[in-house]
């Protein structure tokens, strides 16, 4: 009897079998599927946008970096031709000093008083260097010195590199911006990234615009 009662129940339980696997199929075919449509929904731009952020920020740090650390041989080489020009040696001097006691950390980058400051550090130690430069051209024998000559080449394609990262720096922060004020973006930030703020970014100097040529060739 028992046997009997197992053979009428089996082709049932075969049945309930095959509609749980095609249950679980079903299931693991609609997650992939609501993963793709998230993903397409642009689930994941805030914190991809936030990465390229990082990453172009880094590469100016590194670029600043590069050019702070060729002031001291710059200041040296100039000072064995013009030792009397102490007060523009000593605007260089402290403008460095400033940039490289700055802390700068990836908090700044929301901080809008903390970036300007890191800015306007960039800017006075540019500016220093400049009329550091300036200075050779009122000494024949600097201008013609080797050693002075490649720092100075060294310099220059430093400020060329600073200003490519400041420019993908630039569109990073652009690109990251938009997508937190706007659809779908905004939602996203509310229901997943609520700690995600706008990224400060460099302002434009005035004398940019109108594309100033530096010349370190010799006349």
């Amino acid at each position: 009897m028992s046997q009997l009662i197992a053979m009428r129940f089996t082709p049932f339980k075969a049945i309930f079998v095959a509609k749980a696997a095609i249950s679980a199929k079903a299931k693991i075919a609609l997650s992939v599927a609501i993963v793709i449509l998230l993903s397409g929904c642009g689930i994941n731009n805030i914190p991809t946008f936030d990465e390229e952020v990082d990453g172009a920020w880094s590469e100016v740090q590194n670029q600043y970096k590069r050019r702070a650390d060729l002031v001291p041989n710059l200041i040296e080489t100039v000072k064995g031709f013009a030792e009397q020009e102490k007060e523009v040696f000593l605007e260089v001097t402290e403008a460095r000093a400033k940039v490289s006691q700055m802390n700068v950390s990836p908090e700044m980058l929301s901080d809008p008083a903390a970036f300007q400051q890191f800015q306007q550090n960039q800017a006075g130690l540019g500016g220093a260097l400049s009329k550091l430069l300036l200075v050779a051209e009122r000494y024949p024998d600097l201008k013609s010195n080797e050693n002075f000559l490649q720092l100075q080449n060294q310099l220059e394609g430093t400020e060329n590199r600073i200003a490519v990262a400041r420019g993908d720096y630039i569109k990073a922060v652009q690109r990251y911006n938009t997508e937190l004020r706007t659809i779908p973006g905004r939602w996203w930030k509310k229901f997943m990234y609520s700690e995600s703020t706008a990224k400060e970014t460099f302002s434009i100097d005035p004398a940019d615009i109108e594309n100033p040529t530096v010349n370190f060739t010799n006349n």
